[in-house]
């Protein structure tokens, strides 16, 4: 693995576990109200491979958090963040830059449109994936600063999306004013990651269990 990748993993569960109630509040008021325990019951089994993944590759941790987001998540939720996870395994360079990633992200968003049918605007994370994507596509510099920023804004725009997929689509226009959950777990990940990316080598912690 590589240096930061122990870190990374243990921030962007740790992150799910945290919010846990803040995403089923969020899923209680669009949804079946289930999405922050089922992305807890993932991130903890995640957690629970931690010396597994340290003797893999970013790619092979990538697609094993994947698998077992599938495995684990309950509702649509875990094929979603599960093929999340494995397109990026597949498609992420080794090492991984800034236009590597947006390359296998956008495979990632293809891969999602494909499972979902759903689309930008529709109030899913694609919402968030797609312009975290051509930031990153665009490159420059404090990328990490910028990412998280876009990730958290453009989450929190999805309050003012119509709901097209999913049981919030039922709701017509009582979805409104509501931030879509799945969006909101994509961005605490995302920060998460973005976070570890900023911090000192010297704050990083040192194995998988810090």
């Amino acid at each position: 693995m590589k240096p930061n990748t122990p870190d990374l993993i243990r921030r962007a569960t740790q992150t799910l576990i945290d919010h846990v109630d803040e995403l089923t509040a969020l899923d209680q008021a669009i949804g079946d109200g289930d999405h922050g325990l089922n992305m807890r019951r993932g991130a903890l089994a995640i957690q629970g491979k931690l010396d597994e993944l340290a003797g893999q590759s970013l790619n092979e941790a990538l697609r094993t958090m994947g698998m077992t987001c599938m495995s684990t998540i309950g509702g649509s939720s875990g094929p979603v963040f599960g093929t999340l996870l494995v397109t990026l395994g597949k498609q992420l360079p080794d090492p991984p830059d800034a236009a590597g990633l947006a390359r296998a992200l956008d495979a990632a968003i293809q891969a999602l449109t494909r499972l979902g049918k759903a689309q930008v605007g529709q109030k899913t994370l694609l919402d968030v994936l797609d312009p975290v994507q051509r930031l990153l596509a665009g490159g420059g510099e404090g990328l990490a600063e910028r990412v998280r920023a876009c990730a958290f804004d453009a989450a929190d725009a999805t309050a003012a999306m119509d709901a097209i997929k999913g049981r919030a689509s039922f709701l017509g226009d009582r979805a409104l004013g509501h931030v879509d959950p799945g969006s909101r777990s994509t961005a605490l990940i995302i920060g998460a990651i973005c976070e570890s990316l900023d911090a000192p080598a010297s704050a990083r912690p040192s194995s998988l269990s810090a």
